[in-house]
């Protein structure tokens, strides 16, 4: 099982931290192994949409669909692989801390099988660091303009 979970306090309303992280269209300005995304339904996002995404993780070139399960803009994002490597989830979850400054929270949860399982450990550490330097970019970004 691969359960990471990271997050950041941005200096930015909860407003403008959701908006920016939750929109398809901006996840390859803060998230440095996604190099592509493709809407396979129309936008906006919402439950049941569907996005194409092509990364790079630990040397390799991963393409996956995500499927919006839950969607509660300015709170919450939940998607699940509905076609890829192997079955993850990932969700966002925001909180204002104060009128300026928001703790986004990103979570990813999967079980490897196969071969992938005996790798969960150094794929737990790697998607640490990944989440970590991504949630980094966002703060920069968002906290700059």
């Amino acid at each position: 099982m691969v359960d990471v979970q990271t997050e950041t306090v941005v200096n930015q309303p909860i407003e403008r931290v959701s908006a920016f992280a939750a929109d398809p269209d901006n996840t390859t300005k803060w998230y440095a192994n996604i190099k592509r995304i493709e809407w396979e339904t129309e936008p906006p996002a919402r439950a049941g949409t569907q996005l194409a995404f092509e990364a790079h993780f630990l040397g390799r070139k991963l393409v996956y669909t995500y499927e919006i399960a839950e969607f509660a803009p300015g709170e919450r994002l939940v998607m699940h692989t509905a076609q890829g490597p192997f079955p993850m989830e990932t969700t966002y979850t925001w909180a204002a801390i104060s009128p300026t400054a928001t703790r986004m929270t990103l979570r990813n949860r999967g079980n490897p099988s196969g071969f992938s399982r005996l790798f969960a450990p150094f794929m737990s550490m790697a998607m640490r660091r990944a989440n970590s330097k991504d949630l980094a970019k966002l703060k920069k970004l968002l906290e700059s303009n």
